[in-house]
């Protein structure tokens, strides 16, 4: 098959690409490499996809249109997946214009561009992020998600709203997943255990905020990856309406529309998770406890019944495991960067 997807040189969007380059697809990539962090680990996320026959680039920012379409022209996509956003829930409290411009106006482009290409199915990368400081828990799809905390998680849930429209109006059918706390190889800087990793390699401190009394969903990488791939081949029809009681409705009435949560439902206290860290590297931390930063959320915690539902797949790697090899592919592809 043949797929569009947005920020191939991206951490998430790297992985799916090559999983499918793998399997024995063809992937029309397109990304800003944008400064947000060092560009030179998206260039070489870039330069491994690049090895098979079956990649083709675009350079391109989203609000930009006419790129979009020319990638679009380039693959012919049977499906599109739209992982390219600003992310970063602190960096949206310095820049929120960036989070308009990419989420918002990008998101849109790539909106109009399946409604002319037609896709068999658009996927999009949401976030856990809009269900905000919800008291209720694991957080289920059919939950409230109208109390963002940060600009960002506000353009995720107006990203979706915008998507049912255009399911709706022009028949696209339309899956928007909401990640939980995403981590593994080939990670972002800005992420807390890259952070956490490299500051603790090099004797530096880390900071703690929330005074470590927060907890998150954590997702590897790969069983991400899994997760949308399985999602793909069930792009919402009636045929695949989810008719659990104890789930709830959530394929829309009015679109081919649905909302799933990929995530585990099994978090981790953060405390748990630095002392993980501090296990995998072998070497104790230098801790500095801070309250926690504006737009921070409690906990995170996904309800994965739909997703089991749909697919037969729940996340299943373990934070002990997920975190070894992230630290063993630190030392191996890091030092040499």
């Amino acid at each position: 098959m043949r797929y569009l997807i947005t920020g191939t040189a991206g951490f998430i969007g790297f992985h799916l690409a090559k999983r499918l380059l793998d399997d024995g697809h063809f992937v029309t990539g397109f990304d800003g490499m944008t400064p947000y962090y060092d560009v030179r680990l998206k260039e070489r996320r870039h330069a491994i996809l690049s090895r098979s026959n079956g990649f083709r680039p675009v350079i391109g920012m989203l609000e930009d249109k006419a790129a979009l379409d020319r990638a679009a022209d380039l693959g012919e996509p049977d499906v599109i997946v739209h992982l390219a956003a600003q992310a970063g829930v602190r960096y949206s409290l310095e820049n929120p214009k960036a989070y308009v411009d990419s989420n918002l106006a990008g998101s849109f482009n790539v909106l109009e561009l399946a409604r002319t290409v037609k896709p068999q199915h658009l996927l999009l990368a949401s976030t856990s992020s809009i269900y905000g400081a919800n008291e209720k828990v694991p957080f289920a799809e059919t939950d409230r998600a109208d109390e963002p905390m940060t600009i960002y998680a506000a353009t995720k849930k107006s990203m979706e709203l915008m998507a049912h429209s255009y399911a709706h109006l022009h028949k696209v059918p339309t899956t928007a997943f909401r990640f939980f706390t995403v981590y593994g190889p080939w990670g972002r800087p800005d992420m807390a255990l890259f952070k956490f990793v490299d500051a603790i390699l090099n004797e530096r401190p880390i900071e703690i905020y929330g005074e470590g009394r927060m907890s998150r969903d954590f997702t590897y990488i790969d069983d991400l990856v899994e997760a949308i791939i399985r999602l793909m081949h069930v792009a919402p029809a009636e045929e695949n309406r989810v008719n659990d009681g104890a789930i709830g409705e959530t394929l829309s009435r009015q679109a081919p529309f649905r909302v799933v949560n990929i995530g585990g439902g099994q978090p981790v206290e953060l405390m748990r998770f630095v002392e993980t860290v501090e296990t995998a590297v072998g070497r104790e931390a230098i801790r500095i406890m801070l309250p926690m930063q504006q737009g921070d959320v409690p906990r995170t915690f996904a309800a994965p019944d739909l997703l089991q539902a749909l697919t037969g797949f729940t996340p299943t790697i373990s934070v002990e495991e997920g975190v070894r090899r992230f630290v063993d592919w630190y030392r191996t592809e890091m030092k040499t960067a």
